[in-house]
């Protein structure tokens, strides 16, 4: 049983510095503040228990299993993100409000995560290669994503970390727009892939 927590630790460990979709969104809210960084980590990992959850108890294997599932999650959480990206590039921000959008990054944190199905089949597909013969698969599920999550919460307070120092820089108005569009940018291509994937 330890062994497989430890292969997973290491093998989910590297999937979580990988960057993608949640760094993007919690590098950009921390650009916003400590605070703003926050909560969008907390939106996020909100997301992955939900989805350790489903994985656990069975919906994550009904999303992996089931092609009109999938296809439905896979165009909702598509269309959210080119709705958000869409509309920082074309209203890109001169300043962060600083201390004043802690719900929307919180809410914006959760969405963008609990909408992004390669999660959900990530945890279906990858969570039961590590349950030990003979264990209880639900009970162990929860676990390993209890550790994904808390590998998670170390590598967006490290982001966040690194963010606060440049808090100035990052407050510029150039700096501003220039992270919007960007982020935009990303939040398009994610959910383009996501819409065109075969």
């Amino acid at each position: 049983m330890l062994g497989a927590f430890a292969a997973f630790t290491l093998a989910a460990g590297l999937l979580t510095i990988t960057p993608g979709l949640d760094t993007a969104i919690v590098m950009r809210a921390a650009a916003n503040g400590p605070r703003a960084g926050a909560l969008a980590a907390v939106g996020v990992i909100a997301g992955l228990f939900v989805w350790g959850a489903a994985a656990a108890f069975g919906l994550g294997a009904l999303v992996s299993a089931s092609r009109v599932a999938y296809a439905a999650l896979t165009w909702a959480g598509a269309a959210y993100l080119v709705f958000v990206g869409v509309k920082l590039i074309a209203r890109p921000r001169a300043a962060f409000a600083v201390g004043t959008d802690g719900g929307g990054m919180l809410r914006r944190g959760f969405l963008t995560n609990v909408l992004n199905p390669k999660i959900g089949v990530f945890y279906a597909t990858f969570l039961p290669q590590f349950v030990p013969a003979g264990t209880p698969v639900a009970a162990f599920c929860l676990a390993l994503a209890g550790i994904h999550v808390a590998l998670t919460v170390i590598w967006f307070a490290a982001l966040i970390g690194l963010a606060a120092p440049l808090g100035a820089w990052l407050r510029r108005p150039a700096v501003v727009r220039t992270l919007d569009r960007t982020t935009g940018g990303v939040f398009v291509a994610f959910g383009l892939k996501l819409a065109l994937r075969p």
